[in-house]
């Protein structure tokens, strides 16, 4: 897959409301691949499944809703200059890469490798049960970085009612925060229904995705649903309300 810095695109529907814009994307208009094994959902442009008005959103390049039978998996690939985050959503991945790095991320757990000049890993579902993962891909702040690897275990934090930062650029990291190479923030978090939560960014040049994983929000007016999207730029903060049982993430990123 080419993965060319293309410009930003929305495309679906831009609104503007004083500086801010945003642009939605309904679950129902992913990207999808049915190969047996995998069942995957594609947010942006990727492999079989091309887009031109959905290619990337600022420097978020890659968002994934993967679901991998037991026992199966991706075998070894490379990857060069990206930063890659992993969310297992459900079951757990065993993860080997050529750091000699073997792990297994279960529900709960974020895990990063920031692939640098390079870097070739495998990751397959070590579980007896379905594997619901994200895989979302940022590009790098620096390219030729040595490459690392890391995970932390976030699920004592993450029904607290509250967005829970669990990635964060090294040089402005939360106390539990994983770091990668880029000024990007992830913010994950489970809410009770009635729950209104404000977002600062952290940049004015900076756009925020709003990925709704589980349950009902409102946003300016606009009902999210379950793996509904919202891409919104030009503005300091956003507001959500949760209307049901919900989980959410937060992709803060660079817009250019």
């Amino acid at each position: 897959m080419n993965n060319q810095n293309y410009c930003l695109k929305p495309d679906f529907q831009i609104y503007e409301s004083q500086k801010m814009e945003k642009v939605l994307h309904p679950a129902n208009r992913r990207g999808k691949a049915n190969h047996g094994w995998l069942n995957a959902n594609y947010s942006f442009s990727f492999a079989n499944f091309f887009d031109p008005e959905k290619v990337q959103f600022g420097l978020l390049r890659v968002l994934n809703d993967d679901y991998v039978q037991s026992g199966m998996g991706f075998g070894t690939h490379p990857h060069k200059n990206m930063e890659i985050i992993s969310i297992p959503l459900k079951g757990e991945i065993r993860h080997k890469d050529s750091m000699n790095n073997s792990a297994v991320v279960k529900a709960g757990e974020v895990q990063v490798m920031s692939a640098g000049t390079g870097v070739e890993h495998s990751e397959f579902n070590s579980s007896q049960e379905e594997l619901n993962m994200l895989q979302i891909w940022i590009f790098p702040e620096k390219n030729d970085i040595e490459p690392r690897y890391d995970q932390r275990n976030f699920s004592e934090l993450l029904d607290s009612n509250q967005l829970i930062n669990v990635v964060a650029p090294k040089t402005d990291q939360s106390e539990n925060s994983l770091y990668i190479n880029q000024q990007a923030y992830l913010h994950l978090g489970n809410f009770q229904p009635g729950k209104k939560i404000d977002y600062h960014l952290k940049s004015e040049n900076n756009g925020v995705y709003v990925f709704l994983i589980e349950g009902e929000a409102n946003f300016e007016e606009t009902i999210l649903k379950k793996r509904d999207a919202v891409g919104i730029w030009n503005t300091s903060k956003i507001s959500l309300e949760f209307n049901n049982p919900s989980k959410v993430l937060l992709i803060e990123v660079p817009m250019n």
